[in-house]
């Protein structure tokens, strides 16, 4: 690096230009457009926006920088170009073009994924619904969009509001493949942040980035107070759960919370400069009113356009982005890894004589207490009961004993309406509301406190007490508690079914979750599996089969111990103990939303029927979505012949929702009438004394006219969502808009396989020993397949600079050899196969540098400047060059200020013949060079010459390169415009203008091998 001395002007002002280059502290710089008269704001070149320094250019010595040429005699070939010209690109953390973020993420996205950010750019402040299928990726997409947003300087902070549980995912994904990072808000966290503040002082600032729970933060108490300060781009996750009908009606606490939440958002809304995302995979439940309110927070003239017309249409089409898997399934012409098939089966059993004796009890008392209540509220809290007996007995021995004893939740309501409240959350599936967080506690039957202490003679004669105390009837429910206990195990048939099950699906190669309602039951499942699936005693000599891996997740884990529990699980074994070959996770539906699970499981079981489809699909979301690396997914439903209920909720419900997913192609959650079906049925069950075998869908009490008028309702409100989803679906952004961008932000950046084959390349040209992943899992019918695309190094023959840097960017402790994972986010003290992971940074940095550095041996030097190849792939002189531009970027922002930044961009330029008279090649064609193989060998003076007329011929070229850095300049100002469209009409200032000369990285020459036949059988060639 050449420098020239320089330093302050007479008049006060720096003598260095923004992007200019510039020596001080050792190294070299560049000038970042926030520099004074007083202060320098540098960026290493090449560097981050975290390695930004001030230099005060009155105290330290700052002189300005050139960058050097290349040394013709530190020869390599095209490899080493490709090399470089990698480990350049990696190296850039701001792209100049109009997604400035995309260069700084640890994650590829998608082509698809990047639609919703285009409609964002377009529009003043982004106001949008991104309601994708379940597993498509909106996470993602709305993580794409933040971080656009917060790198443009159009917000300031971001908050995402959801619930609780998914609080710790929603940090984790937008720390691991975003770089954002976010404060938790919860109610478990909240004390600790007020701790700190000072008097008069926020929890929020609109400047920082947090992660809110909705419940927690919707209350007046905090509400006010976040208002005042909630940062400028909010994220609402299940946005659904946010709004219903405008009048409250008899609906209870669970309406009141949802207008809470509503009342929050038109709050926040009502800020028109505030960027909202809303984000949902089931945006319509079969109101209108409730989908109108989510809509008008996007735009209050939504609330009121038309549908129904062309022009109502593309006006949400603006603010909607709606798609299905077969909509992207295969996306300007790449293919999405979703699973190909979700194979369902239905698995039955039927009750042991002693459990069916034990239902029968249970249902005889059932029916007798509440036949014989006294009034509406005693009524309602006993049928409630009734029916938690009924769904905890059907899950498991486990669930019914801690149900016979266990007080109803109900028993101190005031009115029935709130006796029907408690009860519907307790015992039935609100899939559609955050009720998920405490349903899988076990619903109570006894109807006193003091019931729950006392135990009494076994009686099972009679109903209650001609006086109307509970006496007898505690007695019997104790008696029926210590009878389901001794039920549990061997007697359980259910229990033996499930282990069937499992055990076909590990022989076949999957990993299955198993689904149950209620905690007991899921430990209970879990500790049975534990001694099931542990392998026989293999005979002397023989080799142990490796165990199976059982764990059970509740709601009794908090979110983060839930995912601390997952990888322990997930993880290949301990010290000292063989590594697990396959796992099964017994889980209830705390892990039914939000958390992804398709990386280590591929099959579900539901051992609990849900009382709502929507469940089920939620449950099976977890591994049916994209990155399953398996191609068919397994879905199993475990169903009593003769317990009364399951063959009604599968033909009312289930079954008719998977009738009309596949007729439809669309999953709608079942109508409100659900509910009223479900009570005539079990009123035929509890109050009319039906027994099983009577008990069908065509009794006379009309069952059959209700279960028919909920399936045409449901049946239309699918067709409906599905005429919608082909109107909405990407009407606003058009593949060809699409397909231009993905190809400029791939030329500029890369891909991920360009990232995995550099790291694997440049590793093995440092004699590091490159070898396949150290675990795999057992695939399908016995087959075994790679966890992940990835390898290993071995890093003893590495040079000691990059294992420091390696020791560094992954910690002292980490694993020899070091596992690279193709994947965006890797385990402590593994590597990511991301532009962005420390360890692939650290490589990429160790390159470059050393091939600036010609002090170093060859051997640590795997990317070179220079090269001469001789090659049939060109008919004259060819030279390829690697040049790096800096842009300076002038925004017009939204509040009329203008941003200045500064970004890098590496281009291959080429052109034929000399440098006095070049013919310029396209950059496609330029491209295509880095994959030319030399066809002979060239004596090394022969290339040395070669290679020194070239790097001499480069000044000639620097009205030619300033040119073509102009031509850049106006093509990536197009693309700004093209990107955010005519109706950002605030862009009309901006300017794009590349700064100082480019610097010259690499200079390669092609020439044919008919023009040097004679030096073709020459030894010491500089083709390596």
């Amino acid at each position: 690096m050449t420098t020239q001395a320089s330093g302050i002007a007479q008049d006060g002002t720096p003598r260095f230009a923004v992007g200019t280059l510039v020596h001080a502290r050792g190294r070299e710089w560049v000038v970042l457009p926030e520099s004074g008269p007083d202060l320098l704001v540098l960026r290493p070149l090449g560097g981050s926006g975290d390695d930004v320094a001030g230099v005060l250019p009155a105290l330290e010595e700052v002189r300005s920088a050139s960058f050097p040429p290349p040394d013709p005699t530190d020869l390599g070939n095209q490899s080493a170009a490709g090399l470089l010209r990698s480990a350049l690109r990696i190296g850039f953390h701001s792209s100049a073009g109009p997604f400035r973020s995309l260069a700084s993420l640890a994650v590829e996205p998608r082509p698809y994924q990047l639609v919703p950010l285009l409609m964002a750019l377009r529009q003043e402040t982004v106001r949008l619904l991104i309601a994708d299928d379940v597993g498509i990726g909106k996470t993602v997409e709305a993580g794409l969009i933040a971080a656009e947003l917060l790198k443009q300087g159009e917000a300031r902070g971001l908050v995402v509001l959801c619930s609780p549980a998914l609080a710790e995912q929603w940090r984790r994904e937008l720390r691991g493949k975003f770089g954002i990072d976010a404060e938790l808000v919860l109610a478990s966290t909240v004390g600790r942040l007020e701790r700190g503040l000072k008097l008069g002082e926020s929890v929020f600032r609109p400047d920082r980035n947090y992660i809110v729970s909705t419940d927690f933060i919707k209350s007046p108490r905090h509400r006010g107070e976040f208002v005042d300060n909630c940062p400028d781009l909010v994220i609402v996750d299940e946005a659904h759960t946010c709004v219903a009908e405008t009048a409250l009606g008899a609906g209870g606490s669970g309406k009141r919370q949802r207008q809470q939440r509503f009342e929050l958002l038109q709050q926040l809304a009502k800020d028109d400069s505030r960027h909202l995302l809303l984000v949902t995979a089931t945006p319509h439940s079969g109101k209108e009113e409730p989908f109108r309110n989510l809509l008008g927070l996007l735009d209050p003239k939504l609330a009121m356009v038309s549908l129904e017309t062309d022009a109502g249409r593309r006006e949400l089409a603006k603010f909607l982005v709606q798609r299905r898997r077969g909509d992207i399934r295969e996306y300007l012409g790449e293919g999405t890894p979703f699973p190909s098939d979700r194979l369902s089966s239905e698995a039955a059993y039927s009750l042991a004589p002693d459990y069916r004796r034990l239902v029968d009890r249970v249902i005889r008392y059932a029916r007798e207490t509440v036949r014989d209540s006294d009034g509406t509220l005693q009524q309602r809290v006993r049928w409630w009961s009734a029916l938690a007996l009924l769904r905890s007995l059907a899950s498991s021995p486990a669930a019914a004993a801690q149900t016979l004893r266990t007080r109803a939740a109900n028993a101190a309501a005031t009115s029935p309406e709130e006796a029907d409240e408690i009860g519907r959350a307790a015992v039935l599936d609100l899939a559609d509301d955050e009720a998920v967080e405490a349903a899988d506690a076990v619903p109570g039957a006894l109807l006193s406190s003091a019931e729950a202490g006392e135990e009494g003679a076994d009686d099972d004669t009679g109903a209650l007490d001609a006086d109307g105390t509970e006496k007898s009837a505690r007695r019997r429910l104790l008696a029926m508690a210590r009878e389901a206990e001794q039920l549990a195990g061997p007697k359980d048939s259910k229990l033996a079914k499930l282990t069937t099950v499992v055990r076909e699906l590990l022989a076949e190669g999957y990993n299955p979750i198993v689904f149950c309602r209620f905690i007991p039951t899921a430990d209970y499942v879990a500790e049975h599996l534990r001694t099931a699936l542990q392998p026989k005693r293999a005979k002397r000599g023989a080799a142990q089969d490796p165990p199976v891996a059982v764990a059970a997740v509740t709601g009794t884990l908090s979110p983060d111990q839930r995912i601390v529990r997952i990888q322990e699980l997930t993880e290949q074994g301990e010290e000292g103990e063989p590594a697990a070959r396959q796992r099964v996770l017994v889980a209830t539906d705390c892990l039914s939303e939000g958390v992804n699970l398709q990386d280590s499981f591929d099959a579900v079981i539901h051992y609990d029927l849900a009382w709502n489809p929507t469940r089920h699909e939620q449950r099976e979301g977890r591994v049916d979505r994209f990155g399953q690396l398996t191609d068919k997914v397994r879905v199993v439903t475990l169903y009593g012949t003769d317990n009364r209920i399951d063959g009604i909720v599968l033909d009312v419900l289930l079954r008719k929702y998977q009738q009309i997913r596949r007729a439809t192609g669309v999953s709608v959650p079942v109508p409100d009438e659900s509910n009223n079906v479900m009570a005539a049925v079990l009123e035929g069950l509890l109050l009319r004394g039906e027994e099983a075998d009577q008990l069908t869908l065509e009794l006379d009490f009309g069952t059959t006219q209700q279960r028919d008028d909920l399936h045409r309702q449901w049946q239309s409100a699918a067709e409906r969502e599905k005429a919608s989803r082909s109107i909405y679906a990407q009407n606003a952004i058009k593949e060809a808009e699409v397909a231009v961008e993905v190809a400029e932000v791939r030329a500029a950046l890369g891909t991920g396989t360009e990232i995995r084959d550099f790291v694997r390349s440049a590793l093995t040209a440092l004699r590091g020993e490159v070898g396949p992943m150290p675990t795999a899992t057992a695939g399908l019918s016995g087959a075994t397949r790679e966890t992940a695309d990835g390898f290993t190094v071995s890093t003893g023959g590495l040079p000691y600079g990059l294992r420091d840097a390696l020791d560094a960017a992954l910690g002292a402790r980490h694993p020899e050899p070091v596992v690279f994972h193709d994947a965006p986010t890797a385990p402590r003290g593994e590597a990511a196969l991301s532009r962005t992971d420390p360890a692939v940074t650290a490589l990429a940095r160790f390159v470059l540098d050393a091939a600036l550095d010609q002090r170093l041996p060859a051997a640590q030097r795997p990317a070179r400047r220079c090269g001469v190849i001789l090659t049939k792939a060109v008919e004259k002189p060819t030279t390829l060059l690697l040049v790096r531009y800096r842009f300076q970027l002038a925004i017009p922002m939204r509040d009329r200020r203008v941003r200045h930044q500064i970004a890098e961009d590496a281009r291959l330029l080429a052109f034929r013949g000399s440098a006095a008279a070049p013919e310029w090649l396209t950059e496609e064609e330029a491209r295509e060079l880095l994959a030319v193989r030399a066809d002979a060998n060239i004596p090394l003076e022969f290339a040395a010459r070669t290679a020194e007329r070239a790097v001499s011929s480069v000044e000639l070229l620097a009205p030619a390169l300033a040119e073509r850095g102009a031509l850049f300049a106006e093509q990536l100002r197009e693309s700004h415009y093209r990107v955010r469209g005519a109706a950002r009409a605030g862009l009309a200032g901006l300017k794009v203008t590349t700064q100082d000369r480019a610097d010259v990285l690499g200079v390669y020459v092609y020439r044919p091998v008919a023009a040097t036949a004679d030096a073709t059988t020459e030894n010491g060639s500089s083709n390596r």
